[in-house]
Order: C-alpha cells, then sequence, then structure tokens
C-alpha cells in the first residue's frame, strides 16, 4: 500500500518511519528540505519538497495510488486544505488531518474529514486512522474482551441501514455521531454522508470489523 504525508515534523517523520518499516510505500511532503532529516538514515521512501495541498506535489508523491493521506504539518489551515484536495480533488478515501485548535474539530468532521488533536499520543493515533484495521479505540472493558471504536467507513455504506451494518461486522453501534450532535440509532436508520460510526464490538473482531468497513459493501443478491 501506499501512504502520503504531509509534514515531516516529529508526527510525520515518526509515522513516515514506521510505514518504511512495515513494508509500505510510502511519500512525504514538506516545504523545507531540512526536515527529511528527522527521517531516518535508510527511509525508502519519496521525499517531495512542496506544500501539501499543490497538485504537482501531491502528484509527484503517488497522490494518484494512495491508500491513505494524513495531513501532520504544523498548521491547521494548511492540514485541512491538504486534506481536502487528497480527498475532493484526487479521490483518496482515507484521509486524516491533525488539528491544534480543538475547537474547529466539528467543522471539520462536518466537511468529511476525520481529525486528530494534538497530543502526546498524536502518531499514534494518526497511524490508527490511516492503516487498514486501524479503527480508533474510544474504550475497552477491563477484561480487554470489548471495546468501544471509532472505525472508518467507506462511502459506499451510506444510504445503508444500521441493522444492516450491525450484522455485516458482528458488532453494535452505539451511536452516530451526525455535525455538532449525536444520535442513538435505531435498527432502520440510514447511514448518512459524513456520519461517524461508534461500534462497539469483540476486540478480537476489531481487525475484522474495519477491514469489512473499509471497502463497499457486497450487494447480496
Amino acid at each position: 500500500m501506499h501512504f502520503v504525508i504531509m509534514g515531516c515534523g516529529r508526527v510525520g517523520a515518526t509515522m513516515a518511519a514506521q510505514l518504511d518499516r512495515m513494508g509500505h510505500s510510502v511519500a512525504v511532503i514538506d516545504r523545507s528540505s531540512e526536515a527529511f532529516r528527522r527521517l531516518p538514515k535508510d527511509f525508502n521512501g519519496r521525499k517531495v519538497k512542496g506544500v501539501g495541498f499543490d497538485r504537482d506535489a501531491l502528484e509527484q508523491a503517488g497522490i494518484d495510488e494512495a491508500y491513505a493521506f494524513a495531513a501532520v504539518s504544523n498548521g491547521d489551515n494548511s492540514n485541512i486544505v491538504s486534506a481536502r484536495v487528497a480527498r475532493e480533488t484526487f479521490g483518496v478515501e482515507h484521509v486524516v488531518a491533525r488539528i491544534y485548535d480543538a475547537n474547529r474539530a466539528d467543522v471539520y468532521e462536518r466537511l468529511g474529514i476525520p481529525t486528530v488533536a494534538t497530543v502526546r499520543r498524536t502518531a499514534d493515533q494518526m497511524m490508527r486512522w490511516v492503516l487498514p484495521g486501524g479503527s480508533a479505540r474510544e474504550a475497552e472493558d477491563p477484561s480487554g474482551a470489548v471495546c468501544l471504536v471509532q472505525p472508518d467507513a467507506s462511502s459506499g455504506w451510506v444510504g445503508v441501514s444500521v441493522a444492516t451494518i450491525e450484522d455485516r461486522v458482528g458488532g453494535r453501534v452505539a451511536w452516530i455521531s451526525r455535525g455538532s450532535g449525536a444520535l442513538v440509532p435505531e435498527p432502520t436508520t440510514l447511514l448518512q454522508e459524513h456520519d461517524r460510526l461508534h461500534l462497539v464490538v469483540a476486540t478480537e473482531r476489531i481487525t475484522a470489523a474495519q477491514r469489512v468497513l473499509s471497502r463497499p459493501p457486497v450487494q447480496e443478491a
């Protein structure tokens, strides 16, 4: 899989190094060539000097083949603009943006861009969003057998009922974040564009559930 990261600060360099060690193809974009010094000497990915919302820079980074795009520069505006260009211009389905101003999170997510606030473990949280099976865990029971996760669902699930989603993933939709609010769904509730699912699932099924949701649903005969 190919991943494009905009921003080669501490978080971006950490993500790029981890993905590279995992055997993935990675490209890092940064406006300063000095920033690439944060990458390991044995880094095998591409280094592209430029800004993450510039078409030429994105094309040099291989955005057309990207499975996921992460915008982790030090500017909220640059991150959200870059994330929107990756999604809306190049059709990258798995996109996430880092933010510093948490008050903007709802605005960005209404645009369909998942965000991760700047905290000590930002790189870990970003990795959960961009990797397949990397649902962001929100809580788990003391035994670790059951988790509450926020999976990244393909847009192909828009218009599908909660009952069908639960049947396909083998879990329960605890609630749905919609715009700046939330709702406890009925089995007949249909997923809408930009909705965020909060799913209760057995820990051992997290990867399988995310795999199902990361692709459009298979149409049953």
